[in-house]
């Protein structure tokens, strides 16, 4: 479902200032828990916005969370450290037959970048203190203190013919031993994203079902296996089931500073750009201060201050590794998982690290 981000112009002007260092406060700030409004608190919620789209749903596109001409800044600028990367390699924007191996950073068949340092480059940061996508986060969790994932970048080119293609690969990205609303995930969309462009497939309302699911399923003999306890894969049979259940599974569309919202419970899964549209987007996820331990925030720490990645976990669950950045089977040597300058933050970004909510 598709929905307006009501202040996100109204607090744009004042909180969007030009990124700089903020002072390390003298005391650790308290971290306030979700209120009473926190998404899927009580059964009978209701908000007359569109919180209820994702309450019975499971995703929903926020319009407009990032104003649309600053969307189109950070698609320049994703475009140009593509063209300007290790010196310039050959990448062009305007010549399609440039799109290739290697002319690029490593890009893997489901359009993410998963090293070079880029979960902290300038304008990762930038988008991750984006007012109208933090005021989003801040709705589904009733608390205005949330720490953000160190998460990668997606920049999905259609047509390629140097890599196998991305199957569907449907999965949940939340531990099936710990049911309940945990965690909201997030996509802000920087370019043109229509029904042949790649990107979101959600499996429409079975996070409502999740449960069920999982009970059914205790004893699967041909579980999918996973990296992490936090991430589940969907087999034919679970899939089957989901169909059975009546489930759909949507496309979703989006336009530039759109932000996409899903309950980590949603069977969901990527596809790669048909047409000739590009793919661009940032992961963001978000979640309450309060529910991260010391030890996370200590963790988070240490990842912001040596520039690591992290999962969509913001309590920073698993730092740095992650998927292998291979060239022609080895080491990409132009990895060196270091942005090209460190991160200057504004107070709200400097919050999200978590680092402010360390005790002594």
């Amino acid at each position: 479902m598709v929905a307006n981000s009501d202040s996100a112009k109204a607090t744009y002007a004042a909180l969007a200032a030009p990124a700089t260092t903020p002072a390390k406060t003298a005391q650790p700030l308290e971290a306030k828990p979700s209120g009473p409004n926190r998404l899927f608190t009580h059964p009978d919620q209701s908000f007359g916005d569109w919180r209820d789209d994702l309450l019975r749903d499971g995703y929903v596109v926020v319009k407009g969370a990032v104003p649309r001409e600053r969307a189109d800044q950070y698609a320049d600028q994703m475009y140009s450290w593509l063209e300007n990367f290790r010196g310039g390699m050959g990448y062009k924007r305007n010549d399609p037959s440039t799109i290739k191996h290697e002319n690029l950073p490593i890009i893997n068949e489901k359009g993410m970048v998963n090293g070079y340092g880029i979960s902290h480059e300038d304008f990762t940061w930038a988008v991750r203190q984006e007012p109208g996508v933090v005021d989003a986060f801040q709705k589904v969790y009733d608390t205005e203190h949330l720490i953000v994932s160190f998460d990668i970048v997606n920049m999905a080119f259609p047509n390629r013919t140097d890599m196998a293609s991305n199957n569907p690969w449907p999965h949940q990205d939340q531990n099936r031993t710990k049911p309940g609303f945990r965690c909201m995930q997030g996509i802000v969309n920087i370019l043109p994203n229509g029904p042949e462009d790649g990107g979101l497939i959600a499996c429409k309302g079975a996070h409502l079902l999740s449960t069920q699911f999982h009970e059914d399923f205790e004893d699967e003999p041909n579980r999918i296996w996973a990296w992490t306890p936090e991430w589940y894969g969907f087999t034919a049979e679970g899939m089957e089931w989901l169909k059975n259940k009546g489930c759909e599974w949507v496309k979703i569309c989006a336009e530039p500073g759109d932000l996409i919202l899903w309950d980590s419970r949603t069977p969901h899964y990527n596809l790669t750009p048909k047409g000739t549209n590009p793919r661009f987007c940032f992961y963001t996820c978000y979640m309450p201060a309060a529910e991260a331990t010391q030890e996370d925030l200590i963790r988070k720490k240490g990842a912001f201050e040596t520039l690591q990645s992290t999962t969509h976990w913001p309590n920073a669950l698993h730092v740095g590794g992650g998927l292998p950045v291979l060239r022609n089977g080895e080491p990409d040597p132009y990895n060196i998982n270091q942005p090209r300058q460190r991160p200057e933050l504004n107070e709200t970004g400097f919050k999200l690290t978590g680092i402010p909510y360390i005790k002594a």
